[in-house]
């Protein structure tokens, strides 16, 4: 009789004290996971009201602050990248984080008191505490490393982008200068070896890169600057060359009233040179390009010849065989920078190839891991005149020109004699350039008039190097 009212009543009555620890167990498990998805809510169950109440309606404020910024990523991308880049605002969102990350805790670890852990059964016991234990170092974990990404980028935001003037684009397009160069005990000054103009179209990100030989001579300067004073017929003085302006404006900072004569002069040149007016500059020191290339885990390149490492001043030190790698920020730097067995122009190919590569390879998810990494190295070896301000638009921009073709223009030889140039030409090429990625017509049998006032140079249609001359205005690499 007895074994049958056991069989009908089964384990759960046979053994009441187990079906108690169960239940004990499962309202433990309860309570946590209610903390886990509403922090408040156990206390409002079980706990201290008050403490639940307040917890849940600063939860609710969470959620409500979440869903305004997904809504701001699906109607105005720029509106969102300015609210994450406002120093204000990153400011408060890192003591939120700091102190929601404390207070969550707080609440998992009160949910573990309500689930009277004494009364549990011991091995329900070393379950939950196990569990509650996890949780408070993933969710505090969690919201400490987003803290802390918010104060890199807080810094990294103030410290280079410290700029208050604002440039509107022109014509539809932002163009910014890029240099890279680095100074040492053997260099007179910071000489940009790289010397790049990007252009981008405001609205689709479309980009055109045009690439500016260092040896360029006989530079123009605008009407009224102090450098025309100084040349009025160019940058025509023994051994003067493009990249050897920043240098002799800073030499002679006292003629200047601007902060940075070096990079203004280099960027009034530039400007007279292709016909655009450059927005802002950014220079980089191209062995902080070494490192930021190693912060976000290489780049991967098709390597069109074999590249000597070294060899500038010093011993050639290995080789980037051809083919397609994933180069170092070391092997990276001597990829762009390399002389040996070639020439400038070779080089300021490899240069805008390895930017188009970078531009196309960077993920937000690399970006999100090695965001540290990237704010060290960039803040000690990046410059730039982009306004804090301007930050949104260039992010967005960011993001369309990964979808979209880079073309690039490079005014070498036999396209462009650089000891005595023609800038008209310069001007032509650079105009066509662009209407050609806007997919717009051009005029005047197929070239665009230049819209800045042409500089006086002689034609030298002598010269042989300057016969038959054609432009590659789409070398995508």
């Amino acid at each position: 009789m007895s074994d049958v009212r056991s069989s009908v009543m089964g384990g759960s009555y046979a053994r009441p004290a187990d079906t108690s620890a169960r239940i004990q167990f499962r309202r433990a498990l309860t309570l946590t996971a209610m903390t886990l998805v509403m922090p408040g809510s156990a206390q409002l169950v079980m706990g201290n009201r008050r403490v639940g109440k307040i917890s849940i309606r600063i939860w609710l404020g969470f959620l409500a602050v979440g869903a305004f910024l997904v809504f701001k990523a699906m109607t105005s991308r720029t509106g969102l990248f300015s609210l994450i880049t406002n120093p204000h605002l990153l400011t408060l969102g890192r003591w939120v984080l700091i102190a929601g990350a404390i207070a969550w805790v707080a609440l998992i670890v009160d949910a573990w008191r309500l689930g009277r852990p004494r009364e549990l059964a011991r091995r329900h016991r070393l379950w939950m505490t196990g569990l509650n234990g996890v949780l408070c170092f993933v969710t505090a974990g969690t919201m400490f490393f987003a803290a802390h990404l918010v104060a890199v980028q807080s810094s990294f935001i103030g410290t280079v982008f410290a700029s208050k003037t604002v440039s509107k684009a022109e014509d539809g397009r932002y163009n910014i200068l890029l240099l890279g160069g680095d100074s040492g005990p053997n260099r007179s000054g910071l000489r940009p070896d790289s010397l790049t103009v990007a252009s981008i179209d405001k609205n689709t990100g479309r980009t055109v890169l045009v690439g500016l030989p260092r040896n360029l001579q006989n530079v123009p300067f605008p009407e009224g600057s102090e450098m025309r004073k100084q040349f009025p017929d160019g940058f025509n003085c023994p051994g003067c060359e493009l990249n050897g302006i920043n240098t002799w404006a800073n030499d002679h900072a006292s003629l200047f009233t601007e902060k940075s004569p070096g990079i203004d002069a280099t960027m009034g040149a530039v400007e007279q040179v292709t016909g655009l007016k450059i927005n802002y500059y950014a220079l980089v020191n191209m062995h902080g390009f070494s490192k930021l290339v190693d912060a976000v885990g290489g780049v991967t390149v098709n390597v069109k010849e074999r590249t000597a490492i070294g060899g500038i001043g010093s011993p050639i030190r290995g080789w980037i065989p051809a083919g397609t790698h994933k180069l170092t920020g070391d092997q990276t730097l001597w990829y762009s920078r390399s002389r040996v067995q070639n020439d400038d122009w070779s080089r300021m190919g490899r240069q805008k190839c390895v930017m188009n590569d970078m531009l196309h390879q960077l993920s937000p998810k690399t970006v999100l891991f090695n965001v540290e990494k990237i704010a060290d190295s960039s803040k000690a070896l990046l410059t730039t005149s982009i306004p804090q301000k301007d930050l949104p638009t260039f992010m967005d921009l960011a993001l369309k020109a990964k979808t979209q073709k880079v073309s690039t223009v490079s005014l070498v030889p036999p396209v462009i004699y650089t000891g005595n140039p023609d800038f008209a030409k310069v001007r032509r090429i650079v105009d066509t350039a662009i209407a050609k990625a806007e997919g717009k017509s051009t005029t005047e049998g197929g070239i665009i008039k230049a819209s800045l006032p042409m500089p006086k140079v002689d034609d030298n249609t002598s010269d042989p190097r300057k016969a038959n001359q054609t432009s590659n205005l789409d070398a995508i690499c």
